[in-house]
This record gives C-alpha cells, sequence and structure tokens, in this order.
C-alpha cells in the first residue's frame, strides 16, 4: 500500500508543475496572439504553489529530508533509537498532528460559506491540501521513523494524545512557567534533528495558547497558523519559487557547466585570475537560479576544483573560493530570496533586482580582486585566439544566452515574474532535451521529484514562520522593539552597526528564508524610523545573510563543502576565513555608502 500511495503522490506532483508551468506560458500567448485564455489561471497557479509546497513537504518527509540544523536525518529507520530522537519523533508528530486537525475547522467555514478560487473549484477544496498534507506528514514520519512496527504504533498513539488534550482543556499555557517550559524543550531538540518548520510551528501553537481569549478555543487559534501559510504561499508572486528552482535543477542536471568553462576559458583565459573569474560568474550564476540551497557547491565543486588545482591555486585557497562562492548571486535575479524578502517586505521585487544590481557586481568584484591577488605566480599567460573563444561562444550560445534571458523578460514588461520563470523551463527543457540532449524525458520525473523535496521544504518553513510572524505581530512585538530602540539609539550609524551584528547571528543560525519571514518584520519599522530605504535594507539583509552561509560555525555551506569534498570541518574553516573577513568588508561597505552604489 505503501508504494501505491508514495506512487501517486509522486504523479499528482508531476502534474502540479505541468500546471504550474504551462498555465502562464497560456496567458502570455493569450496576451499577445489572442490565444483562448484559462478563466482565473492566476488563482490557480497561486493555489498549485500551495498544494506543490505541501506535496513536496510529504516527499521530503518520505526521503528524510525535511530541513533542520543538523547533517543526519532523525527520522531514519536505519539507525538506533535513543531518548532524544524518541523526543523528536513525538514532538514532531504531535505537532503535525495537532495543526492537521485544528485546518478542519477552516474547511468547515469553507463549506457554510462557499467562495471560488475559478469556475468550479471552491476555495475549500484548494485549501483541503494543508490538512490533508500534514496528516501524509505525520504518516511519513511514522513510516520512516523506525522499521518496527511496535514502535511505529506506539508513536501513533502518543502523538494523537495533545491533540485530545487541546479539545478538553483551554489554553493550558496560561501559565508562563509552563509556557517557557515547553519553548525551551522545543528550542532544545533542535539540537537534535528537530525539523525547522516543527519548531516554527510548535512555537507559534504556545504562545498562541499561552492567552485566554473569550472568542475563540484552542483549535481556532492554531488554526490561525495554518492559515497565515495559506496566506503567503498563495501571494502572486512565490508561484516563481518553484519554477525558477525547476530550471536551476534541470540545468544542474545538464552539462552546462562544463560547456560554459570551455567559453569562459577560451574568452577570458588571458586575463590575469581568470580561473577565479570564471569560478564567480558561475557560481553567482547557479546561485541566482538556485537560491543559495547548495546545489552551486554540490554541481560545480567536482568540477571547479580539479581546474583550480591545475591552474597551480593552492588546495586550501579552491576550498575555500569555491564554498565561499556558493552563496553569491543572491541579490542577482531570479534570486529566490530577494523575491521572498519582496513579498514579505511589500516592495516590487524588479525595483530590487533593479537596485541590487551594482551591490551584486561589487561584491563578486571583491572575490575576484583577492583571488587575483592570490593567483600563482609561475602561471603562464594564455594566448587568446579568436577562433578558439568563437567556436565554444557558437557551442554554449543558447546558455549564455540565459541571464539576457531572464534580464529582457522581467524588466522589458513582456512578462510578469511567474511568466519569466515559466518561459526558462520551457527554455531550458528546449536547449537541454533537444538541442544538447544532455537529458532524457527518463530523467524529467526525477528531476521534478528532488525539486518539489526542496520546495516543500522550503515552502513549508515559509508557511509556519508566517504563523510565528502572525503572533508576533498580535503581540506588539515590532511595536515593543521599535519603543526599545528609539529609547536606546538615537545614531543611524550605531543602528546599522547593530543590524549587521544581528542579521550576521540569524545568518548562522536559521536558514535564508524563515530568517526573512521572521525577522523583515521585526527590522522594518525600525529601519523607516531611522530613515533607511527599504530597498538598501533589502540589499543589507540578504547580503548579511549571503555571508551567514558562511560563517563558522554553523553557516550552511560551510557543511555542504565538507561533505562534498570530504574534508573535516577546522580545514573548511582555515579555508574559507580569509574569504569571510573579505565578504565582510564588502558588506559594511553596501551597509554605510549606499550612494555610491545607486
Amino acid at each position: 500500500m505503501n508504494n501505491y500511495l508514495n506512487r501517486a503522490i509522486d504523479w499528482l506532483c508531476l502534474f502540479l508543475f505541468l500546471i504550474l508551468i504551462s498555465f502562464p506560458i497560456f496567458q502570455i500567448l493569450g496576451r499577445y496572439i489572442s490565444f483562448f485564455s484559462i478563466p482565473a489561471s492566476q488563482e490557480i497557479v497561486q493555489h498549485m504553489t500551495l498544494w506543490i509546497g505541501f506535496i513536496g513537504a510529504v516527499i521530503a518527509a518520505r526521503s528524510n529530508k525535511l530541513l533542520s540544523v543538523v547533517r543526519e536525518p532523525v527520522f531514519d529507520s536505519s539507525t538506533k533509537v535513543n531518548w532524544p530522537k524518541f523526543f523528536v519523533h513525538v514532538f514532531s508528530l504531535s505537532i503535525v498532528f495537532v495543526l492537521s486537525i485544528s485546518y478542519l475547522k477552516m474547511i468547515q467555514i469553507g463549506f457554510q460559506y462557499p467562495d471560488y478560487i475559478a469556475p468550479y473549484i471552491p476555495t475549500w477544496f484548494a485549501q483541503a491540501i494543508i490538512p490533508v498534507g500534514l496528516i501524509l506528514i505525520w504518516y511519513q514520519m511514522i513510516m520512516t521513523s523506525s522499521t518496527d512496527l511496535k514502535y511505529r504504533v506506539l508513536l501513533a498513539v502518543i502523538s494523537i494524545i495533545p491533540t485530545i488534550i487541546l479539545y478538553f482543556w483551554q489554553f493550558p499555557l496560561a501559565n508562563p512557567l509552563l509556557l517557557w517550559a515547553k519553548v525551551l524543550f522545543a528550542i532544545s531538540l533542535v539540537a537534535f534533528g528537530l525539523p525547522i518548520f516543527i519548531l516554527l510551528a510548535s512555537l507559534s501553537i504556545f504562545f498562541f495558547l499561552s492567552e485566554p481569549s473569550d472568542w475563540a478555543t484552542n483549535y481556532d487559534l492554531i488554526s490561525t497558523i495554518s492559515d497565515s501559510a495559506y496566506r503567503i504561499v498563495v501571494s502572486p508572486t512565490l508561484a516563481a519559487i518553484p519554477i525558477f528552482t525547476l530550471a536551476g535543477y534541470i540545468l544542474a542536471e545538464s552539462n552546462i557547466s562544463e560547456r560554459l568553462i570551455r567559453f569562459f576559458k577560451a574568452s577570458l583565459g588571458w586575463l590575469p585570475g581568470s580561473t577565479v573569474l570564471i569560478v564567480v560568474l558561475l557560481c553567482a550564476f547557479f546561485t541566482a537560479l538556485t537560491g543559495g540551497s547548495g546545489v552551486t557547491i554540490l554541481a560545480l565543486g567536482a568540477i571547479l576544483y580539479p581546474i583550480l588545482i591545475h591552474d597551480g591555486y593552492s588546495k586550501q585557497f579552491s576550498l575555500g573560493i569555491i564554498t565561499t562562492a556558493g552563496s553569491l548571486g543572491l541579490l542577482f535575479p531570479p534570486s529566490l530570496p530577494a523575491i521572498i524578502y519582496s513579498v514579505t517586505a511589500g516592495i516590487n521585487p524588479l525595483e530590487l533586482f533593479k537596485q541590487a544590481l551594482i551591490p551584486a557586481i561589487f561584491l563578486m568584484s571583491i572575490m575576484f580582486f583577492y583571488g587575483l591577488y592570490k593567483r600563482p605566480k609561475s602561471k603562464t599567460v594564455e594566448i587568446f585566439v579568436f577562433k578558439d573563444a568563437f567556436e565554444t561562444a557558437k557551442i554554449a550560445k543558447w546558455e549564455i544566452a540565459i541571464p539576457l534571458l531572464i534580464i529582457l523578460s522581467l524588466f522589458s514588461g513582456f512578462a510578469t515574474l511567474v511568466e519569466s520563470a515559466a518561459l526558462l523551463v520551457l527554455y531550458v527543457l528546449t536547449v537541454e532535451l533537444y538541442i544538447f540532449k544532455d537529458i532524457s524525458f527518463k530523467n524529467l520525473p526525477k528531476i521534478i521529484i528532488d525539486c518539489s523535496t526542496l520546495v516543500g521544504g522550503v515552502l513549508i518553513i515559509l508557511g509556519f514562520a508566517m504563523g510565528f510572524t502572525g503572533y508576533l505581530v498580535d503581540a506588539q512585538i515590532p511595536l515593543k522593539i521599535l519603543n526599545f530602540v528609539q529609547s536606546t539609539i538615537s545614531s543611524k550609524i550605531i543602528f546599522l552597526l547593530a543590524l549587521n551584528i544581528l542579521l550576521l547571528i540569524v545568518g548562522c543560525l536559521m536558514d535564508v528564508f524563515s530568517a526573512i519571514i521572521v525577522v523583515v518584520p521585526l527590522i522594518a519599522p525600525l529601519a523607516t524610523y531611522f530613515g533607511i530605504d527599504p530597498f538598501h535594507l533589502a540589499i543589507i539583509f540578504i547580503a548579511n545573510l549571503e555571508l551567514g552561509y558562511i560563517t563558522p560555525p554553523v553557516g550552511m555551506n560551510l557543511y555542504l563543502s565538507s561533505y562534498r569534498f570530504e574534508k573535516d570541518m577546522p580545514t573548511i574553516y582555515s579555508a574559507t576565513l580569509p574569504f569571510f573577513f573579505i565578504r565582510l568588508i564588502g558588506v559594511i561597505l553596501i551597509t554605510y555608502i549606499p550612494l555610491f552604489f545607486y
């Protein structure tokens, strides 16, 4: 039965991506060549993003790839169960089951007061994926927790008990002592592999249930957490995330890196430090497409590392630049963190990309100039041969055009952000399937499933981070922080320094997506008070989080590099530390001299 369920989930995932990509293409065709139009096409695409988010999270749970701060998955039936692992299992399953049951109330309201996202498609049907998806995540967590049937049954029974208790015991956490004991317990479980979205959802539940209400029950308040997830995931621009990510995954499976390296070597090889320039350009390109998910290091590391060694760079330098360049590019279109920031802060993503162009180039440039300074003294200078450059350009021309396609479609007004993403996927599929034939149709389902695993892991974090943010707003935490800062900090310069330190810590401890959702609503009012431009704040924020990926001891890219190159963490730290300080200087300059860049 489990195999049939997994196969059905995979097929549903493929169908959802088909809709997500094809409908925006139909929108463009209908706008420009009087093609037939699909009623409520945009609303359907937005809700397909919701479905992909939860179905992708189900696949991530099935594959033990729900994002956490530890490298080894805690829901792994091949390892022995110990007490910390048992507590993580019970806690995770209890939270997911409570959430799934609570959202049934919203579905019931949808039945009573029907609304429609499109003809014949009621809103409750689109929202039903939330409780169904959560139940499937609950089931997959049980199945991957152990091979022992008795242990699975025990987990299932124990995880249902909190749901029953919350039905009869209203506002059990009104006692501050019990509340903070629960909060500290949840935070402590993070060190043992508690998924990030479970932590955010549990904190939301705990704090909402700590304040008794005359008009709402436990489940009324808990349902608002999942409803926040619904509202953020169906925002108009968020559909670009799974589509752009799919384009990045398709490119990562092709031989694009080899073709681009040959082109760059032939055309730029005569420049001093050209190898470093190639590394920086390629890493920024891939990171912009994959959202800093680590795909850049995993996909390019095996190719770029030998090239740097061959050109005379030390192993330590080569390791350091690939690891740190793997987080470059988050300010270039179509960066997923930049899109999410725009949605959260309510600013125009296209304007953000325009404003961020020069700072992004500046951060790339300082990496290149440091590499130029460290270049091998004995390296022979290659002679530029126009014929070689022309021939490699002819071969790679289809992929060289990708950045131009993104920029022109975005900034010319030809297509919206989501439509540009769909165009890019169509273009990449055409190039890789028919022109270069690097991949075949039989490879596509696996690529799409792998992509949905990342997308689901990210979007479910976004959704439940938004629930936690909802509590912070209800409790007027941003206003309290603003009042505190106003009374303690009077200088804009001091505020920016404190902001840099805070964001650096946040970048170490949180993934970029949940950091944006949780932290942006807190700091945006402060920035407005000190007269900081919203786009400048966005650039500071994203540049700091780029730096967070490589900040010792827990930057995500450090662990990925250790895994990819099979090096211990002290080796990774020593290799990346010089680049960390170079990037830190760049972030400080971007923070304090905005007029120099705009």
